[in-house]
């Protein structure tokens, strides 16, 4: 909702992980309106410079506000019974074939009005908010219809309207084949292509497009035309990519200079290299790893020398991952995947704004960036990754608006 800005306030004595590093002095970060205006040692703030500013907040940790660059936040229904069936020894590819899966999910959302799916939708966006979120990407793809579609990401926009929250929508039509359509996928790519993203871009419901390409979903050429279309209509693209096998998408939308790769856990060394000269951002979901029970990991060394930045996210959804907080994932990313605290913390401040394009003005502490952060009751930024625990968060900031206070 429009919020009220304060005029220019000082939080104090804080240690800051500033999206890339943590400093080892005090710190102190002034905002003025809903912009950062001054990041500075507390010992280079004189007397003058903090006459009649008022403290908003002293002590903590202070990181950006945390952004989940990839989520499926709008669905109807819920898949538990899959989640059974997993355990019981089916797969994914399985569950998929029989009616499941994605399908399932496209379904309910379909019977679903826009209202309902905005009220649940609502209670998982207001889960990602108490756990620091202030940015969050939702993807459309369980509506496989240009009608569907189109209401999937009005309750996106709506949410961001109603909430102090930050919300970036992605087209991700192509996420798999709608059961009119069996045995046609050329035929959906078509109306992909020829008249859900025109439809789609003329509204202004997108910020971005995104295509499934895996074995179960959509083959190279048939991501290429959807690429191809986003282009045309003036839209970034992304990929969800290499995650049960390896079909070569990851390459392909490096060479649409696509914003992120996501899931990747079969990327090769010819791919890292892709997307490390295309600046494209690997995102990885540990979430659907942890999940699915996946064993292949993403080639994280790899990444690290080819210098790719390396964002995570919750890829909260009703299948593969029905898990809604990011801080879970911080701790997920470093048992799973390895990465260090400050890498994963990178991954949903620094490298997350990178996947969505929105880097000049999000995911660090700096003069000019948006004011937007959290100060947590902990003692150093790891611990965020390390511990697995609620009540952490003090204040949540948006816009230089103190949205969450915790006073204990």
């Amino acid at each position: 909702m429009p919020q009220s800005h304060p005029n220019r306030q000082l939080w104090r004595d804080v240690t800051l992980f500033d999206g890339e590093r943590t400093y080892d002095a005090p710190m102190a970060v002034i905002t003025d309106n809903d912009r950062i205006e001054r990041v500075c040692r507390m010992n280079e703030l004189s007397d003058a410079d903090i006459a009649d500013l008022p403290v908003a907040g002293q002590g903590g940790v202070l990181t950006p506000g945390l952004i989940d660059c990839h989520t499926h936040l709008v669905f109807g229904g819920q898949r538990a019974g899959e989640f059974e069936q997993r355990l019981e020894g089916a797969s994914y590819a399985d569950i998929a074939a029989q009616g499941g899966g994605i399908i399932s999910t496209v379904r309910a959302t379909r019977e679903a009005s826009e209202d309902d799916l905005y009220t649940s939708a609502a209670k998982r966006l207001q889960g990602l908010m108490a756990d620091g979120v202030t940015t969050v990407e939702i993807k459309s793809g369980y509506g496989l219809t240009t009608e569907h579609e189109a209401k999937m990401l009005r309750v996106a926009r709506r949410l961001g309207e109603q909430y102090p929250v930050r919300v970036v929508t992605t087209f991700l039509g192509a996420h798999a084949l709608p059961p009119e359509y069996k045995d046609r996928k050329d035929d959906y790519i078509d109306l992909v292509c020829n008249d859900m993203i025109p439809s789609i871009a003329d509204q202004g419901l997108a910020d971005a497009v995104d295509v499934f390409c895996e074995g179960i979903a959509f083959n190279l050429d048939q991501t290429e035309r959807v690429f191809q279309a986003a282009h045309k209509h003036g839209l970034p693209i992304k990929g969800h990519v290499e995650q049960l096998s390896h079909l070569g998408g990851a390459s392909l939308a490096a060479k649409y200079n696509a914003l992120s790769v996501d899931h990747i856990e079969w990327l090769t060394e010819d791919d890292v290299q892709a997307i490390a000269e295309s600046g494209t951002v690997a995102t990885l979901l540990p979430g659907a790893f942890y999940t699915l029970r996946d064993t292949q990991v993403p080639p994280i060394d790899a990444l690290r020398r080819a210098r790719v930045p390396m964002a995570i996210a919750t890829d909260g959804n009703p299948g593969s991952s029905p898990i809604f907080q990011l801080t879970l994932i911080l701790n997920m990313a470093c048992t799973l995947f390895r990465l260090t605290p400050t890498e994963a913390l990178q991954g949903v401040t620094a490298n997350a704004a990178r996947a969505l394009g929105l880097s000049e003005q999000l995911g660090s502490i700096q003069p000019g960036q948006r004011a937007d952060f959290c100060i947590w009751d902990i003692e150093q930024p790891a611990e965020l990754a390390y511990a697995i625990a609620p009540g952490r968060l003090r204040q949540r900031v948006f816009d230089g608006v103190i949205t969450h206070a915790n006073d204990q």
